[in-house]
């Protein structure tokens, strides 16, 4: 795989790198994926998704910490895919800094989880994150992540 080249993950190919499942999918799609350097994840954010039946019901916002694991789920997939490791290995959250939320996610929106490598060291990698609605920023982190034995 060329890391200049731009590919694409669709929903089979999440679901066949995270161990994740419904309602915890977090991202729907992967573009622009430039190797494990970067790319940009889509969530549709929609009303029929089970958190908003308690976050809030009369005014129903994405929780911050969804938006968190959907941009630490498309770095994720982004190493994963690369080293195509699924199936013994999983990636684990191990840091979240300079977290900052600007404005909620509603339904209706769409959500771009932009992702950038900022550093790579054995079996871990740091990604500057950035979630989007259009070209308003309303979230971002800087993202650690490490290469886990998956226990069955």
């Amino acid at each position: 795989m060329n890391a200049e080249s731009l590919e694409a993950a669709e929903i089979r190919d999440i679901l066949r790198l995270l161990p994740h499942r419904y309602p915890f999918v977090m991202v729907d799609r992967i573009i622009d994926i430039r190797g494990d350097e970067s790319g940009i994840g889509i969530k549709n954010v929609t009303i029929n998704e089970p958190q908003f039946l308690g976050h809030f019901p009369e005014n129903p916002v994405m929780p911050g910490v969804l938006v968190i694991e959907g941009m630490t789920q498309t770095a994720a997939v982004l190493v994963l895919r690369l080293l195509q490791l699924r199936e013994s290995r999983s990636m684990f959250l191990i840091t979240i800094d300079k977290a900052k939320f600007r404005r909620p996610a509603v339904p209706g929106d769409r959500l771009e989880y932009h992702v950038r490598k900022s550093a790579h060291r054995r079996f871990m990698w740091w990604y500057q994150t950035e979630a989007r609605i259009g070209t308003t920023v309303v979230a971002e982190a800087v993202l650690g992540a490490m290469i886990g034995e998956v226990k069955t």
